[in-house]
Parts: structure tokens; C-alpha cells; sequence
């Protein structure tokens, strides 16, 4: 990862996104995991891309990674008590392959968490794929603390999960 610039995407980017959508799609299907076994939600992504809220990250020049960073908290997941307005959340985030364990992943969240922290909120969040350990683990480590599980027959998401904003991990360890 030589120079890493996060911007937001463009409407005429939609297949870049969804590109980068499947390709991860794809590879959680090899390892067993259904998580994103379904087109991408181009309506969302699209809507995302006009509003400004779906970002792409390149490195030299090439798109690497996506991720959507808006104050849409779900409402079958988040509650009057979780205080959402005091959030933004994290969707749909995915690094391309040969980009992978490279810290795209971490810099995007941590890229997310400090625009939270301009915005005035106090967490970013997100809800993962509820059975996902190894996802977990990756947000564990990158800050993020398990607040519960929300279990819904119709929905696979409802690991709930937050950090501070503007958090962003010691490195110096």
C-alpha cells in the first residue's frame, strides 16, 4: 500500500463497487462462508454513490477497496437506547483480494472512525454476519467491542459493534 486515497465514489462507478462487492463474495463462498452469496444491492449501492456516502480506496491509482460510511442505523438492530443519531455506520466494506492482510481494512476503519469524530459522533458501527468468527476477531482487533447479538429468523447480520470515534490503534506496540 504505497498511496492509499479514500474518495467518494462516483455514480458512474457502480460496477467498480460492485466489482469489488462479488469479488469478496466470491472468495468468503471458497472458504465455506454464505455471507454475501447474493448480487449486490445495486439500488443501495447506487443511492450510496448519489448521496455521497459509498467510497472507494485506491492504491496507485487502482480501486482496492469500497466502503459505505453513512448515519442509516438499522432499526431492526439499533434502538432508541443505543442512541444511533450519536453514530455513523459502517456498511458493506470489502478489500480486494490482492490487497488483503495488507491493513486496507484497518486503514478504511480507521479512515471512517476519524470522519465520525469530525462529524461530532461518538461511535462508529457496524453489524456483521452473526456466525463470521474470523470477522469478529478482524473487528475485535481493529477496536472494535461486541455489544450484543441481535437474532432475527430472516436476517444472517446482528453481531452488533462499535468503537469510539476517532479512535485509531497504537501501533508503537
Amino acid at each position: 500500500m504505497n498511496d492509499l486515497l479514500i474518495r467518494p465514489g462516483r455514480p458512474d462507478e457502480l460496477s467498480t463497487v460492485e466489482a469489488l462487492l462479488r469479488e469478496a463474495s466470491t472468495w468468503l463462498a471458497s472458504r465455506g462462508i454464505d455471507q454475501w452469496q447474493y448480487p449486490p444491492h445495486r439500488e443501495r449501492i447506487s443511492a450510496a454513490l448519489e448521496q455521497g456516502v459509498c467510497f472507494i480506496a485506491f492504491d496507485d491509482g487502482e480501486p482496492i477497496a469500497t466502503i459505505q460510511v453513512d448515519d442509516f442505523a438499522d432499526p431492526e438492530f439499533w434502538t432508541p437506547d443505543d442512541q444511533p443519531e450519536t453514530a455513523l455506520y459502517v456498511h458493506r466494506m470489502a478489500v480486494r483480494r490482492n490487497a488483503a492482510g495488507g491493513g486496507v481494512g484497518g486503514a478504511l476503519l480507521d479512515w471512517a472512525s476519524q470522519r465520525a469524530a469530525a462529524q461530532g459522533k461518538r461511535w462508529l458501527r457496524l453489524d456483521a454476519w452473526k456466525d463470521n468468527e474470523g470477522l469478529h476477531r478482524f473487528y475485535k482487533n481493529a477496536g472494535f467491542t461486541l455489544l450484543r447479538v441481535v437474532d432475527l429468523p430472516h436476517r444472517r447480520s446482528g453481531a452488533l459493534l462499535q468503537r469510539p470515534s476517532g479512535w485509531v490503534p497504537d501501533i508503537s506496540r
